[in-house]
């Protein structure tokens, strides 16, 4: 299904919400490993899926053991959460996308690929009821 099939559906059943789970690979270090950056990915992801950001951005570089430390990204929106874990040992990003309103997963995961110059992702969407 594509972004609009996706949203049509999405009115159809009227769920609770929609999640869009994406594993991005091989990403830019510079990008995943900069505060500033990844603040400003969710300020234009934000603008882009027309969700209204509700606080700042919260961006902590935690983690002893390597194969999870990194940092780790979460925006509260007015209908509900964008959170992330970008790995440091291997330069993935794990991004969710949590709303009770519609939004584009595809473009999201499209969107975010590009931001941190990823080669490929991987998508889950569940309707959430």
């Amino acid at each position: 299904m594509d972004d609009q099939q996706i949203i049509q559906k999405y009115k159809e059943i009227n769920p609770w919400g929609m999640s869009a789970s994406i594993d991005l690979k091989n990403c830019d270090p510079e990008i995943i490993r900069n505060a500033d950056k990844i603040k400003q990915f969710v300020r234009d992801l934000c603008d882009r899926i027309e969700m209204k950001r509700f606080g700042e951005t919260i961006v902590v570089d935690f983690g002893e053991d390597p194969r999870v430390s990194g940092f780790s990204m979460t925006q509260l929106i007015e209908t509900s959460l964008i959170s992330g874990h970008f790995a440091n040992q291997t330069n993935a990003v794990y991004l969710d996308v949590f709303s009770c309103k519609e939004y584009p997963p595809y473009e999201t995961a499209e969107f975010a690929k590009e931001f941190f110059k990823s080669d490929y992702y991987e998508i889950n969407i569940t309707y959430r009821k």
